[in-house]
């Protein structure tokens, strides 16, 4: 009975993490530290610095894995996934009805014109992830080296399939270079397979469901959205920041698909960075336009199978990592593939932002092309060298979009 209270207080506590964490994943750890380890001390501080730290080399959103990973240490897989729901269910369900107003406006030709400078501001918070994460990670001339190429080939490459053989081979190019890790002992180790096995299952079904379905009327379109996000969930290394160029290339650039268009693609970018909780949950906006024509009762749907399909893939695999990392981490390959890995990020994030910046100036008045050029700057500035929330920086630019 005291361990049920006990999970009623910590899903409690994460309930009120995920409607006051704002700001992203570095600070979504200073709010999880706060609550977690100081307040309730359910784990010490170099606990949730490990947990963390493995999250942030497993593909998928790093805050979340980091409350679910935290969840199943306390209550194991029942917990972990109650902590998902309760972590994600406030973003998702505003995101979800932001893509539907948006959709609903469009479709009464409700003039969007209040937003025109969020778009701007989008890319400017998008070259601020790119600013942030080249600082961190990008820190040798070989790693600079593969960052340049990683956004050459982004920028070119209008295709999914780039990402993934990206991120393969800055890895292999840095695992190479194992030697200038030191040593350390190897020790012997189970291995629990089931959560990676569920994670490639769940994995190679929906890929084979998808291709299935790729002919057949588009009422199955939910079930190639929770493909597409489930695999781009499962690449992603480096956050809601690095899941910017990859849902671009794939639903705004890609021929086959383009559910939504730039400016649509930008607006809900936008929103999400003043929202509270998890980015990822920038996929039941897409996943609720991508719907548009079925109704609300669709783009509800749409929302939920994106959603599902972006968070499952690095739940499965924290699960997985937990039981075998401190173990895996001794092995200097797979420590010096990390380089390789965030240099890539760092190239996908930086083109990105000139990819969204494209449409703002292409073939557009000189007035328009130095408002938006403004608009970047003064959001990358203000969130750079400022403190002010992002939430607040969005209020200022649909104030202007108002006036002007």
């Amino acid at each position: 009975m005291v361990q049920r209270i006990r999970y009623i207080i910590f899903l409690k506590d994460v309930f009120q993490l995920s409607v006051t964490c704002f700001g992203g994943p570095q600070a979504h750890i200073a709010h999880f530290h706060n609550v977690l380890v100081k307040k309730r001390n359910y784990l010490s501080d170099s606990e949730l610095v490990e947990l963390n730290a493995l999250c942030q080399v497993v593909p998928g959103p790093t805050s979340t894995q980091t409350l679910s990973a935290v969840g199943y240490r306390l209550g194991g897989p029942s917990l972990a996934y109650l902590t998902l729901l309760i972590w994600l269910l406030p973003s998702v369900a505003i995101m979800t009805t932001a893509g539907i107003l948006i959709a609903s406006f469009e479709s009464k030709n409700i003039s969007m014109g209040f937003t025109r400078f969020i778009q701007p501001m989008a890319v400017g918070f998008v070259a601020y992830a790119a600013y942030s994460i080249i600082i961190k990670t990008v820190n040798t001339k070989r790693a600079f080296a593969l960052m340049i190429l990683a956004g050459i080939a982004t920028y070119l490459i209008k295709s999914p399939i780039v990402f993934p053989l990206i991120l393969l081979v800055a890895g292999l190019v840095t695992a190479l270079n194992y030697k200038a890790h030191p040593r350390e002992e190897k020790q012997k180790f189970d291995v629990a397979w089931s959560n990676f096995f569920l994670w490639g299952g769940v994995l190679i079904f929906a890929a084979l469901l998808g291709w299935v379905t790729k002919g057949i009327p588009e009422f199955t379109l939910p079930i190639r959205l929770f493909e597409n996000f489930y695999r781009n969930g499962s690449l992603i290394f480096g956050g809601g920041q690095v899941l910017t160029p990859m849902l671009y290339t794939e639903f705004v650039q890609y021929a086959p698909k383009q559910y939504l268009t730039s400016q649509e693609f930008l607006s809900g970018y936008a929103f999400v960075q003043g929202l509270p909780g998890p980015v990822f949950s920038f996929s039941s906006y897409i996943g609720a336009l991508a719907m548009r024509d079925y109704g609300v009762p669709g783009e509800i749907i749409g929302a939920i199978m994106s959603a599902a399909g972006i968070f499952l893939p690095g739940t499965f695999l924290i699960f997985f990592m937990i039981r075998i990392w401190d173990s895996l981490k001794k092995f200097r390959p797979i420590r010096a593939s990390l380089e390789g890995i965030n240099a890539a990020n760092a190239g996908l994030v930086a083109a990105a932002a000139i990819l969204l910046f494209q449409p703002l100036v292409i073939n557009q008045p000189i007035k328009i092309v130095i408002l938006n050029a403004l608009f970047t700057i003064a959001a990358f500035l203000l969130t750079a060298f400022t403190k002010i929330p992002a939430w607040t920086i969005i209020l200022i630019g649909l104030v202007f979009g108002l006036i002007l």
